[in-house]
């Protein structure tokens, strides 16, 4: 049973419509300390191993002449397969954590789970950055922070989607899901700012400071956050489109896809309430495989979410290598990419709700993203207006379905109508997803470590190959929203399509 909101909450806000917009507000922030405590790792890269011949002469004589400046055990020449060490370590452990996380998210009061696994993230964003001040340069001690931290970091996600799914329908899901997802972008940027404030005096204080936010949000969520419209006696919301067929009630449910018709019908329905004693069993996991698209789109984030996470973990050192800019200016201008991302998102969400075609909407950018990525590696270097339009441009391509997909696509097959109204499903649908994406989101860096030292223009055509990949997986479902926009305005005229 859902733990009750607490009372002093309860008693100081009025209706549904105030507690709607204080769990948006909630789950945002929560989220963008989460993205917020990942971004320093790859802004601290840099420092770990500069470029020390610019610093000046060497003042240790018994020091390597070339790398008496870095960190060890990131001295070597082999430290970009150290740095792409790091990032899987992270995104190993979040891929297979991701997919436990959600059937535990589902079991667990929300409130609890979120805010414990914030505090948790905290302290072992803190740890790394504690490494400095001990003054650790063993590789084992950064790799298994790395792995605690991609583990805890799992509870973030399955948990903020469900609690806004929880209290919005389907209505204007993406355009609300699509703006709300900005707190991966908003993390990011404040994650480079702050980690850029240190990066060069105390690269250490770049991971503390990040780790008192999360632990801060963390506690403001456990007491705050509510997380069922039925904890303060407020109707749930509205999740399905009514059919010809549901308005019978004797006519059997539709067993179509989620997305099919969903644009062409502005009446909405909401399943009979709940009685006491009637609590649903949460979704198993095969369970949750089994409803229409939810394969697919898992799919097709892996390859989205590869070129989403390296270009997260990859473009500020990318910059440093080609643009010649210095590590905080660096980490400076690839917050655009993420600036671009929260205009991509929601652009992807109003679009998918105008047409209820959101594989289409996915489908659409991800054909355009592959030839701006190629055009960002070959002219996104010839001058910073160009770099600045560039950056803008693919952040929102490549963020626009990476954002959709793990919103309103997530909520939408979380709360199926071939669910039946058991809502004990959000959490897992979206894991699945999400945890799927995260084994691209793994793959990327792994790929751009080992493939970076032939020629950054390698990792792009890599970049390019997953962006088609994760268009071409979409496919069937594409076609599935042909048909049903077709079948209407087929109908209208008198003949039928193909």
């Amino acid at each position: 049973h859902p733990i009750p909101a607490p009372q002093t909450l309860t008693s100081l806000l009025p209706p549904s419509h105030s507690y709607r917009g204080l769990t948006l507000v909630l789950t945002f922030l929560c989220y963008t300390s989460y993205h917020l405590s990942r971004k320093p790792i790859s802004i601290v890269k840099s420092q770990l191993h500069p470029n020390c011949s610019a610093l000046g002469p060497n003042p240790h004589n018994d020091s390597n002449s070339t790398n008496w400046c870095s960190w060890a055990p990131f001295d070597g020449d082999n430290y970009k397969e150290l740095f792409g060490a790091l990032d899987n370590a992270f995104l190993v452990a979040y891929a297979i954590g991701m997919f436990i996380s959600g059937i535990f998210g589902e079991r667990l009061p929300l409130r609890y789970y979120l805010s414990g696994g914030m505090v948790v993230s905290g302290l072992f964003t803190a740890l790394f950055g504690l490494g400095y001040f001990w003054d650790i340069h063993v590789l084992w001690y950064f790799i298994v922070v790395q792995v605690c931290n991609g583990l805890v970091q799992t509870t973030g996600w399955p948990a903020v989607v469900a609690c806004v799914g929880n209290w919005f329908g389907k209505g204007k899901r993406g355009l609300i899901m699509g703006i709300w997802n900005s707190h991966t972008s908003v993390g990011n940027i404040l994650g480079s700012l702050i980690a850029g404030v240190w990066v060069s005096s105390a690269w250490g204080l770049s991971f503390v400071v990040p780790g008192i936010i999360i632990t801060t949000m963390g506690i403001i969520c456990f007491f705050f956050l509510v997380e069922y419209p039925e904890d303060v006696d407020c109707s749930p919301p509205l999740h399905h489109v009514m059919t010809t067929s549901e308005k019978d009630p004797e006519a059997v449910t539709s067993n179509e896809g989620p997305l099919s018709l969903s644009g062409q019908s502005s009446a909405d329905y909401s399943n009979s309430p709940k009685e006491p004693a009637e609590e649903p069993e949460a979704i198993s996991f095969l369970g949750a495989l089994r409803i229409p698209g939810v394969v697919e789109f898992s799919l097709c984030l892996l390859f989205a979410k590869l070129v989403s996470y390296t270009f997260l973990y990859w473009l500020p050192l990318y910059i440093v290598n080609v643009a010649h800019f210095g590590a905080k200016e660096a980490g400076d201008l690839s917050t655009l990419f993420d600036v671009g991302g929260i205009l991509g998102g929601i652009f992807a969400g109003l679009i998918s709700d105008y047409t209820g075609g959101r594989a289409t909407t996915c489908c659409v950018m991800l054909v355009v993203a592959a030839p701006m990525l190629f055009l960002y590696n070959h002219v996104g270097q010839n001058g910073i207006g160009t770099s600045i339009a560039m950056l803008i441009i693919c952040g929102a391509l490549v963020n626009g379905p990476y954002a959709l997909i793990t919103t309103a696509v997530s909520a939408d097959l979380g709360t199926h109508e071939s669910l039946k109204g058991n809502a004990r499903a959000l959490s897992t649908v979206t894991a699945i997803i999400d945890g799927t994406g995260s084994v691209g989101a793994a793959l990327g860096p792994l790929l751009a470590g080992l493939i970076s030292p032939t020629g950054w223009n390698n990792v792009f055509y890599m970049l390019i190959a997953a962006d088609v990949l994760a268009c071409l997986l979409l496919a069937r479902v594409v076609v599935k929203e042909a048909r049903g926009w077709c079948g209407p305005m087929a109908r209208q005229r008198g003949y039928v399509c193909s």
